[in-house]
């Protein structure tokens, strides 16, 4: 289809066929990676970079789905009308000129000191989001198996599950890092050569690279970094960071590194290995303009107090230590420890801090406005931890929000009674007392969360790989196969309904209607299953 000739309304467009097409030429990208065929990655990067579906779905991404659409560069222009995202999809160039960036700074989370965004114009966000979807399938045939930040189909979870296994056997020494501005002092020209794409390719990132920033109305050269906000920012940073973990192998193939953007740990069993390895990572991140942040560097021991330091670390809002406990004689406990992550004590205080904002702010709030302000964030906290040992910190938790509560119901009504308070603003449910509740609002307790253990992502899959059965499983959805077979392999854990046995991408799937009923098609009716036990089935039952 022609960029210049879009034959759609905006509301009309056929997204689910745009996100094939693009798909169709990623898996093309990442396969041809793989195998090393820089040539063909060359070729289907342009092909992609063409074609009307990617630019659309480029528009759509920065104008309707990122978080910051409404975050001005420096032209003032923050939203879209349908026309004017159509008039953007013909007029997306590559050949244009980046303008320079917006600067704006945001608090850091429980911090005084603020972090640097670099917010561009729509028109450069659009074309980063194309040039994305592009370079990201060629890298993710590439990227080390234990990188897990910022990159599709992989999360916090999987590096925290990564260090769990890892400490499974073995209590181990740690060096726990931090990058000192990464972000902000990536070497541009190293950067680019680093990339391994066309030349094209490599001119317009530098550009926007070079485009300069615009920080409260003074202008600035942009000599190095990758200045946060933009779309394509954290794909360079990965790019950058890529073989941190070869080099830690290649020092001692027992080390294991998990990395989380520029974030990231070392273990292994003896001392002087970790010292190596802290050492030679100092020495490659030097050649790329960046060191390591002494004031969040340290090591330690995940077991025993070494040099001062507690026993285990703190890494992306959990705590990871090892326990000393009593060797079983039944067998069950060889080891003489156990491994627990749990949250981290200054995560569990900043998510105090927020509830006593939220309340706090709220003297002359109705009871339901307060209910509805806490909910998301007790339900988002309590999801992020509801996959390692958390449960105690629910209970605390779920304690700490019913006295907060209390006192803002005492400020109210000074001179009312506890038990006429009581009856005012709490309730029983389910056995438990204390519910804050009014009418059918409640507040959520943490304690209600349940605890569901984190699979960690294969090492060397990726989402372009197309095995869609597995992906479908992880994530509920993929552009390959239609919504309801990929909502019933995630609600199902890929398994059939009625042998029990994982599907594999050769089967043949079918959905069956529970009832029979055939025009009852909500999802309690429908589960998904193989043909042939489809077939037994029905077999069965006539």
């Amino acid at each position: 289809m022609n960029a210049a000739q879009p034959t759609y309304e905006w509301n009309a467009i056929p997204w689910r066929k745009l996100e094939r097409n693009v798909f169709k030429l990623q898996k093309r990208i990442y396969q041809a990676s793989r195998r090393g065929d820089s040539r063909q990655v060359r070729r289907l990067q342009r092909l992609l970079i063409k074609s009307w579906s990617a630019k659309t779905l480029a528009v759509r991404r920065v104008t309707q789905e990122n978080t910051g659409k409404k975050t001005a560069g420096i032209d003032g222009v923050k939203s879209l009308t349908p026309k004017q995202r159509l008039e953007l999809i013909r007029n997306l160039d590559l050949k244009e000129k980046a303008k320079p960036i917006r600067r704006v700074w945001i608090p850091k989370p429980g911090k005084t000191e603020k972090r640097p965004l670099g917010i561009p114009v729509m028109r450069d966000r659009a074309t980063q989001a194309l040039l994305k979807m592009a370079i990201e399938p060629q890298w993710e045939a590439k990227f080390e198996p234990n990188s897990y930040g910022f990159r599709p189909g992989r999360s916090c979870h999987d590096a925290i599950q990564a260090l769990h296994d890892m400490l499974r056997h073995h209590d181990k020494y740690v060096l726990d890092a931090d990058i000192a501005g990464c972000f902000d002092n990536i070497n541009h020209e190293i950067l680019i050569e680093k990339m391994e794409v066309s030349p094209h390719i490599k001119k317009i990132i530098r550009q926007w690279l070079k485009a300069g920033i615009l920080d409260q109305g003074a202008f600035h050269r942009n000599e190095k970094g990758t200045p946060q906000g933009g779309v394509i920012s954290p794909l360079l940073a990965n790019i950058a960071l890529h073989g941190l973990e070869n080099l830690v192998k290649s020092i001692n193939k027992n080390a294991y590194m998990v990395r989380y953007a520029d974030d990231f740990v070392i273990l292994h069993n003896e001392l002087k290995i970790i010292e190596k390895c802290k050492q030679a990572i100092e020495e490659w991140l030097k050649e790329i303009g960046l060191e390591l942040k002494l004031s969040k560097t340290r090591v330690a021991n995940t077991l025993e107090v070494w040099n001062g330091q507690q026993p285990g670390f703190d890494f992306l809002g959990f705590n990871v230590r090892q326990y000393k406990v009593s060797k079983n004689n039944s067998g069950k406990r060889k080891k003489g420890f156990k491994t627990l992550i749990k949250p981290s004590k200054d995560g569990i205080q900043r998510h105090k801090d927020r509830i006593k904002e939220v309340v706090n702010g709220g003297k002359a709030k109705p009871q339901l406005a307060i209910i509805k302000e806490l909910n998301p964030i007790i339900k988002g906290w309590c999801n992020y931890y509801s996959t390692e040992v958390s449960s105690k910190a629910f209970n605390y938790l779920t304690h700490f929000t019913v006295q907060t509560l209390m006192k803002w119901a005492r400020r109210r009504h000074p001179k009312k009674s506890l038990h006429w308070i009581y009856r005012k603003y709490f309730g029983t449910q389910d056995g438990y007392q204390w519910i804050f509740m009014k009418e059918q609002s409640k507040v959520i307790r943490h304690s209600e969360t349940k605890i569901n253990r984190w699979v960690k992502v294969t090492q060397d899959r990726s989402p372009y790989d197309g095995d869609w059965v597995y992906w479908s499983t992880r994530m509920g959805r993929h552009p390959e196969i239609n919504k309801k077979t990929a909502y019933l392999l995630n609600q199902q854990k890929g398994k059939c309904s009625h042998c029990g046995l994982r599907f594999n991408m050769e089967d043949l799937m079918e959905i069956h209607h529970i009832d029979w009923n055939h025009r009852h098609n909500k999802w309690e009716n429908l589960t998904l299953i193989h043909r042939h036990c489809h077939d037994e089935v029905h077999k069965t039952s006539a």
